[in-house]
């Protein structure tokens, strides 16, 4: 069990942790206040909580496939705000954000969004087992771990990014927020998947035996890439559609900005 709390937690964890640095790093140059971040993490945790608290009743509405489409929203929601997020920064290139709440609104609500989600499933998870005297000190400690772990990862993930040219730093932040709000279209579909809203064939392929997803590279693809070891059809086109959407959304931003040309010469 303890294993296993590690590997959920940590999972859970790592998602958002990840996009709070690349967040984070992003808000650098442009000299955002880190109250963005508070606000989200406030709201996200008392939503977490009230998520967690209303579980059984969610779970049950909808035919009893509730909590399915309820984090399927969650994770187009925050796949909406990221979309958002990427025009904006590229518009603004590496100065100053000035005179708009926002890009730190919207950051703010990405961030809410990612820990009411995964906040909920590390509470449901360790408080199912608070009445188990025998799994409940490998569960506190797994789960410990796994939350540390994530975390550490968050904060080297956020010092790579730093010790980068800043404009190098911008460019790969759209990248990676690019590809983990992608990532979380194709979540948000599988769990239309699981709960019958979406019929599908059997997977595109099967690369567990080259990376397994309860691994530790798994995990970390997961959290960037949204990697899965066996998607089906649906979620591929999904997840390319979703790629090209805010790759889009960057070329208008850089547009807008005058970093592209507008036409072709």
């Amino acid at each position: 069990m303890l294993v296993n709390s590690v590997i959920i937690v940590l999972r859970e964890v790592l998602e958002a942790t990840l996009m709070i640095s690349v967040l984070l790093a992003v808000s650098r140059p442009l000299q955002l206040a880190s109250r963005w971040l508070a606000a989200g993490l406030a709201l996200g945790l008392v939503g977490a909580a009230a998520y967690g608290y209303f579980l059984g009743p969610v779970s049950n509405l909808f035919d009893g496939v509730g909590q399915e489409l309820v984090n399927a929203l969650l994770q187009f929601g925050t796949y909406a705000a990221l979309l958002l997020i990427v025009f904006l920064i590229a518009r603004q290139g590496s100065q100053p954000y000035r005179n708009s709440r926002v890009l730190p609104t919207a950051m703010s609500t990405a961030i809410a969004l990612a820990a009411a989600r995964e906040g909920s499933e590390i509470l449901v998870f360790v408080t199912g087992f608070l009445h188990m005297d025998n799994f409940m000190p490998s569960v506190g400690l797994g789960s410990f771990a796994g939350a540390a772990i994530g975390c550490s990862i968050g904060v080297l993930f956020y010092y790579f990014l730093l010790a980068m040219p800043v404009r190098r730093t911008l460019r790969i932040a759209l990248a990676l927020l690019a590809l983990a709000a992608a990532g979380m279209s194709a979540q948000a579909t599988r769990l239309l998947i699981q709960a019958d809203w979406i019929s599908v064939a059997g997977p595109l392929w099967d690369s567990s035996g080259f990376i397994a997803e309860d691994s530790l590279p798994g995990q970390l693809l997961y959290a960037l890439v949204g990697y899965e070891a066996t998607p089906s059809a649906t979620e591929a086109l999904v997840y390319t559609a979703s790629i090209a959407l805010m790759a889009l959304s960057i070329f208008l931003g850089f547009r807008a900005a005058g970093q592209v040309p507008t036409r072709v010469q």
